[in-house]
């Protein structure tokens, strides 16, 4: 058995990727905060160590004796959030980790990044692994800080030989998705009567291909490159139409007007700024909805094995874990 630690264990690809590399024979540590809760995982066998991706030593010690590497601990909030704590978690983390891979000779790091690393394409032309950063302009401080981070990794790649791979997962829905995360979505078109749909569109990923994907990556990714873990391409209205015949609930979609959903995001920034709280919806976040967040992942089909359920398995997948665990 290789040793294994993993970061950002509880969160949805996390608790999900523990279970499948426990399940590939793989010996599992988790670096977790302390206040973390590990009800998802309680039935793993991992060794945990309680510390934070941003202090040295937690990190130093957690990586020390292992193999492998999976990096997936990030603040993943689109609002709500300064970008010094982007900055601290998601970029100094990730600077904190590959220097502690280096210096403890681990045998592969994996980077989880985002597909919006990568420039966004059409449906007839999805973006792939050779499109330039093209969102910086998106003011998202998650996605910049992403970038940062990736980029970082590539370097040390480059000068310092690190054996580093980075995948771009895009949009990942599943099973174990407690807090929810990307879960609300999908209980937005489960509880909602009328379903307000954003005019843009996204690529959808069960969150077992991400899992296989990072597997795969440990074993043939290749030092130094991207692949995207990208599902299937959908509008909004496409992807609420299958949730709706998921769950048996005849809903109303309506799409609202770009220039509607953007006004909205600058009322909720503004009042944001005013009063101190957390918008629910903001510009920035009001904006990425706007786009046609396309994306293709042929590079990883052809150089790790990869295969993709269609957003119709993911999305039954994950209602089903809903639904079992009451959350509609």
């Amino acid at each position: 058995m290789s040793k294994v630690l993993i970061t950002g264990a509880t969160g949805l690809l996390g608790a999900n990727l523990t279970r499948e590399l426990y399940r590939l024979g793989h010996d599992i540590r988790l670096l977790v905060r302390p206040t973390a809760s590990l009800r998802l995982l309680d039935d793993i066998p991992a060794e945990i160590f309680h510390g934070d991706v941003q202090h040295e030593a937690a990190v130093n010690l957690a990586v020390q004796g292992c193999e492998y590497v999976v990096h997936a601990a990030s603040i993943t909030d689109q609002w709500g959030v300064t970008f010094e704590d982007y900055e601290r978690v998601n970029y100094t983390g990730t600077i904190l980790i590959a220097d502690a891979c280096r210096r403890h000779n681990v045998r592969k790091l994996i980077y989880v990044s985002t597909a919006n690393t990568l420039g966004p394409g059409s449906k007839t032309e999805p973006g792939n692994e050779l499109a330039g950063f093209s969102l910086f302009g998106a003011g998202s401080g998650y996605i910049n800080s992403k970038y940062l981070a990736q980029q970082y990794v590539l370097e040390q790649v480059e000068k310092h030989g690190l054996p580093a791979v980075v995948v771009n997962p895009t949009f990942i829905i599943g099973p174990h998705d407690a807090r929810p995360s990307s879960g609300k979505l999908l209980l937005h078109g489960i509880k909602s009567r009328w379903v307000w749909c954003p005019p843009g569109g996204k690529n959808f990923v069960h969150v077992g291909d991400v899992c296989r994907g990072i597997a795969l990556a440990m074993e043939k990714g290749k030092p130094g490159n991207c692949y995207l873990l990208a599902g299937e391409n959908l509008s909004y209205r496409e992807f609420f139409r299958i949730v709706s015949r998921t769950v048996r609930r005849k809903r109303m979609l309506l799409t609202i007007p770009a220039w509607v959903l953007k006004a909205g995001g600058l009322a909720g920034s503004l009042t944001g700024k005013l009063t101190g709280h957390k918008p629910r919806l903001n510009y920035t976040t009001a904006s990425l909805l706007c786009l046609n967040n396309y994306y293709t992942g042929r590079k990883s089909e052809r150089e790790l094995g990869m295969r993709y359920a269609s957003a119709e398995a993911a999305v039954a997948d994950a209602c089903a874990w809903l639904k079992e665990n009451d959350y509609f």
